[in-house]
């Protein structure tokens, strides 16, 4: 007997047949109807399409009635779940802007819009200042009734959801009934995954964007935040009350609070010619107060004379403006700037103490207007970190320590390791921070002038970036810092992100001082600068 091929296995033969069928046949000698077949869908067919319905059933029932208005103290908010890839946790507070906090790591969002003032409420809050230290715990009840009232809404949203359109597409109710199931499994399972990983430290690093990226004050000084361990229901109702006051001064935002103990820094880089650059580096310094600026290089493009009256603006900031030598800054630039008033400029290791703070540099051995790559260049800046590392040590060891080297390449950056709390760079047009093996942070800032005139060269623009880095006046450690980001050329977007070194965060152990290397250092003379390495020519 011949086998049946395996294709007519994975079909249903049905043969339909009933007595007047058979009987007409007979009468007519017709040939029966022909073999009906049909396929059967493959499981993961199967199991791939009800996965699609209750995904797509869910998210409708988010979008329709998942969605709760509740007071949270003076303002009234509508609380939403969303699906996505990250979750975390975004406060829309039009028009001002929005706070991003990274609060749990699952495939939902909370989104928390600020919809309008009460005017009653905030109103008693103005007229009874007294009110505000209730407002934490008011807060504190407000958020948790409405969270457990948006679950239970989501709950319901999700399952009709997912139930309804499995209806819909298989006219099953058995099938409906399981897509109903499995979205509350998946809901239940989203659910536990995000009070797995909740992080309520989450309010301490904010990313603002808007408005709200001027108003730094909104999260408070660098001491209080490193201080105020029981941050989330703190901070929330300081949030509640600040914003509370920008609703009811409409026409400013406020700036930030001087803080005596806390030294603040601007740190720039790479402006490459961007006149811009000069009226955003006024603003950030009047907006945060800060005590000093510091530009880790390439100011210019080429390096020419011609280019010096550039840097005219530099005596007008408003601080102390400290300066190393980048790649495409000469050694004409350098000269330029020692003659500016309120600019220190800083080579071969030579160490000032400007607001407070001791600043040592070193600049950059390569001067590359032409962007070109040179042979050896790897080896001379390691050379170069070498020297400025040995220049640490010296002040060391003559009793006055350096709190924050100098440096425009990272890769020279990288051989102080273990000789100074904090090195800065630039160079690499990106925002980066990392601890060293031996405990030195390494902070590499992005492009202040938006790359310069390469901005345009990409399909968008490059941003413009600058930090503000926070420092204990008693201790001169690095508390915080704050990422600024602005939209490039043409762009009108504003990111501000806070950030605490690990050491910082609460529960965490303070985290050593930097280990010296062990190879010894000669002598330290009065002042003890680095040998000149002749730049190479430019080619």
């Amino acid at each position: 007997m011949a086998r049946v091929p395996a294709a007519v296995l994975n079909v249903l033969v049905r043969i339909r047949r009933s007595p007047r069928t058979l009987a007409r046949h007979y009468r007519t000698r017709r040939p029966l109807p022909t073999l009906e077949l049909v396929h059967q869908p493959h499981p993961w067919g199967r199991a791939l399409g009800l996965i699609t319905v209750v995904l797509l059933g869910a998210w409708l029932g988010l979008l329709i009635v998942g969605n709760v208005r509740t007071p949270v103290g003076p303002m009234n908010t509508t609380m939403t779940l969303r699906p996505s890839f990250t979750g975390g946790t975004k406060i829309n507070v039009s028009p001002l802007g929005a706070l991003q906090l990274d609060s749990h790591h699952a495939p939902v969002r909370l989104d928390v819009n600020v919809d309008q003032l009460d005017p009653v409420r905030s109103q008693a809050l103005v007229d009874h200042p007294e009110r505000l230290s209730g407002l934490q715990q008011e807060v504190a009840e407000d958020v948790g009734h409405g969270t457990l009232d948006l679950a239970v809404r989501s709950c319901v949203a999700v399952v009709a959801g997912a139930t309804a359109l499995g209806l819909a597409v298989y006219r099953r109710p058995r099938r409906a009934l399981a897509a109903g199931g499995l979205a509350l499994t998946l809901l239940a399972a989203s659910g536990g995954t995000a009070y797995a990983t909740w992080n309520p430290d989450s309010v301490l690093e904010p990313k603002f964007s808007g408005l709200l990226s001027s108003a730094p004050s909104l999260v408070g000084n660098a001491r209080n935040i490193v201080t105020e361990f029981d941050v989330y229901q703190k901070e929330l109702a300081r949030l509640v009350t600040n914003v509370t006051k920008l609703y009811d001064v409409t026409s400013t935002l406020p700036v930030y609070a001087p803080d005596p103990t806390t030294i603040r820094v601007l740190h720039v880089s790479d402006i490459h010619l961007n006149p811009a650059s000069w009226k955003i580096i006024a603003s950030l310094v009047e907006q945060y107060q800060a005590d000093v600026i510091v530009d880790t290089g390439d100011t210019m493009d080429h390096g020419t004379a011609a280019e010096n009256g550039f840097l005219d603006p530099v005596e007008d900031l408003g601080a102390p403006y400290v300066w190393v030598r980048g790649n495409h800054d000469s050694r004409i630039t350098q000269r330029y700037l020692e003659g500016l008033k309120n600019v220190h400029v800083l080579d071969d290791g030579r160490a000032e103490t400007v607001a407070g703070l001791r600043f040592a540099g070193l600049g950059d051995p390569q001067f590359t207007p032409d962007r070109s790559e040179k042979s050896g260049a790897e080896e001379s800046q390691e050379a170069a970190g070498a020297r400025l590392a040995a220049s640490l040590r010296d002040w060391t060891t003559a009793g006055k320590p350096v709190d924050v080297a100098m440096i425009h390449e990272p890769s020279a950056a990288r051989e102080v390791d273990g000789s100074v709390p904090l090195v800065l760079s630039g160079h690499l047009h990106h925002q980066e921070m990392e601890v060293l093996r031996n405990g030195t942070r390494l902070r590499i800032e992005g492009s202040t002038g938006g790359s310069g005139l390469r901005a345009v060269e990409g399909k968008y623009p490059d941003p413009i970036e600058a930090s503000i880095l926070y420092f204990d006046r008693d201790t001169r450690r690095l508390q915080a810092w704050d990422e600024i980001k602005l939209g490039g050329l043409g762009l009108t977007t504003a990111e501000v992100s806070r950030h605490l070194p690990e050491e910082n965060l609460p529960g965490a152990a303070p985290t050593p001082s930097p280990t010296p290397s062990p190879t010894p250092s000669p002598s330290p003379s009065t002042s003890p600068p680095l040998s000149r390495t002749p730049s190479p020519s430019a080619p």
